[in-house]
């Protein structure tokens, strides 16, 4: 735990707060949680819930003016507060509940710092906002992406709302992307971490602006911080002019998904 004295730096903040939630998170696996129905097959568990409790702890000591948006609790503090904080306590709900540890706590300061935490590797990633490194046992090390491994995530789950002109599906299907690369399915933002540190190529989701999402910001900021390229489907900006997302490693790679897309 921190407070507003302890340290003046948002990316501390948001860094201590997603390896609360993610303690949380590795607490509970394993264990019969209970499901909290939320319509249209998603669901949230009690570690889901647990997790936000911690989080919004941790952020409401060292900055008790700031707001916080949660995935579960919604909107906590004034709602005309200038610093808003995102949170995504437990990114890849269903995995967690089938016993995959493929998961993320995701959390962002609105067009500031963020952290994605992997609650399993014991791995932060974080950003000031400017600069992006990853926290492994204690020791900070800068996050260099890479297309090196020619993996690239594909989110497969709705909405759909960029169809006709765009489906994920075909995208996995098409002639130069399984000559060029090689698809993965996770099932979570934790993905976006994973460009920013050079263990996958690209990652691709539909979607509408995803910039302000307490699934998608922590992510988006990590990537601009470590140098990636971020756009929408379309080749736009990220944000009010993009629709979902395309996040590669390098131009090059940005530049040949791009080009299988508007093919």
């Amino acid at each position: 735990m921190i407070n507003s004295s302890a340290s003046s730096d948002d990316s501390v903040v948001a860094t201590a707060a997603a390896s609360a939630g993610a303690d949380v998170v590795r607490s509970l696996y394993g264990r019969r949680l209970t499901r909290i129905d939320k319509g249209a097959g998603d669901f949230a568990t009690a570690a889901d819930v647990e997790a936000e409790k911690a989080i919004a702890d941790v952020i409401r000591a060292a900055r008790p003016d700031d707001a916080v948006v949660g995935e579960e609790g919604g909107q906590q503090g004034a709602a005309d507060a200038v610093r808003q904080w995102l949170v995504d306590p437990l990114c890849g709900t269903l995995n967690y509940a089938v016993g995959s540890m493929l998961v993320a706590v995701n959390v962002a300061l609105r067009d500031g710092a963020a952290a994605v935490a992997d609650p399993f590797s014991g791995e932060v990633f974080f950003t000031d906002g400017t600069s992006a490194w990853v926290r492994r046992d204690g020791v900070d090390e800068p996050l260099v992406p890479t297309a090196a491994t020619s993996l690239v995530d594909v989110n497969l789950d709705p909405p759909f709302v960029n169809r006709p002109g765009f489906r994920a599906v075909d995208l996995l299907a098409h002639p130069a992307f399984v000559e060029r690369f090689r698809p993965r399915v996770v099932s979570t933002t934790l993905a976006l971490a994973w460009v920013a540190a050079g263990k996958r190529a690209a990652y691709v989701t539909d979607g509408a602006d995803l910039t302000d999402s307490v699934h998608f910001a922590a992510g988006i900021a990590l990537c601009r911080a470590a140098g990636c390229v971020v756009t929408g489907v379309d080749g736009a900006p990220a944000g009010a002019e993009g629709r979902g997302l395309v996040v590669a490693a390098d131009a090059e790679t940005h530049g040949q998904l791009m080009s299988m897309i508007r093919s």
